[in-house]
């Protein structure tokens, strides 16, 4: 942290320093107190505004969950830290952590899947059987709803077996692994058409070396969020002990003049 962020919390810090310290320009300083990422600034005398080292502190926080979960989520997540006790900002943050985790579980499968589909041909009859899940098994391992996969299925991403007699779908390996692949595209952020076209292409060696490629990026995404969210940890630890401690729940801190607003 900066000299200025070092020092006394008591001496103020103009927007300047606070976008040098923070990583932001001035207009997104002024932007984000604006959108209540931060708390409205104090104001001299002569009007110019007056930060503290813990908006800085707020603001690194930000950027770093913003890198990790969206500007949207992120704002979210910093309301729900300045009013929750401290279990509840725990567990906002931990929720950040599990998802991240998900995401790339989601995409290792999907690699894993990739590979089923393109040793298919070698697989028995009865080993497809044996993996096949109805809709509501698959729905349930995916974290999707039934009715996303039978939208799915209408845009021609995944194709079920059915059981004719119930017409109740059963998803086999082949299918189970293409789901598992949309999944991944999907969060990767890739549209219904660039899906299906992708799926179609899955037949041909050029599609499935295309697909990993797009599966890798992915992961690695995933692994820059990770560390913007782990970079992020010491300035949340402030923000919810500073939260804390302005409520009064926490050890009083000599943490200077919040704002009119406060935490």
């Amino acid at each position: 942290m900066g000299e200025l962020v070092s020092g006394s919390p008591r001496v103020p810090l103009r927007t300047v320093d606070v976008a040098r310290e923070s990583g932001y320009s001035v207009q997104q300083v002024r932007d984000l107190e604006r959108l209540g990422v931060i708390p409205s600034a104090a104001r001299s005398s002569n009007g110019y505004r007056c930060y503290t080292p813990l908006h800085v502190q707020a603001l690194r926080a930000y950027r770093g969950l913003a890198g990790a979960v969206g500007p949207v989520a992120a704002r979210q997540m910093f309301a729900e830290l300045r009013t929750g006790t401290p279990a509840e900002a725990a567990a906002v943050i931990n929720a950040a952590h599990v998802r991240l985790a998900r995401e790339r579980e989601e995409a290792l499968r999907a690699q894993q899947a990739l590979r089923v589909i393109g040793a298919e041909a070698n697989t028995t009859e009865f080993e497809q059987e044996s993996d096949a899940m109805t809709i509501t098994e698959l729905a349930a391992a995916l974290g999707v709803r039934p009715s996303t996969l039978r939208f799915w299925e209408q845009e021609g991403l995944v194709s079920p077996e059915r059981v004719t007699s119930l017409r109740a779908r059963r998803y086999g390996a082949s299918a189970v692994g293409a789901a598992r692949i949309v999944v991944a595209l999907r969060g990767t952020g890739y549209g219904i058409p660039a899906v299906r076209e992708i799926m179609d292409s899955l037949a041909r060696l050029d599609g499935r070396g295309e697909t990993q490629r797009i599966l890798r990026q992915r992961l690695d995404q995933i692994a820059i969020r990770t560390v913007a969210l782990l970079r992020a940890g010491a300035d949340l630890a402030s923000v919810v002990t500073a939260t804390r401690s302005a409520s009064g729940d926490g050890d009083p801190g000599d943490l200077g003049d919040l704002g009119d607003h406060g935490w």
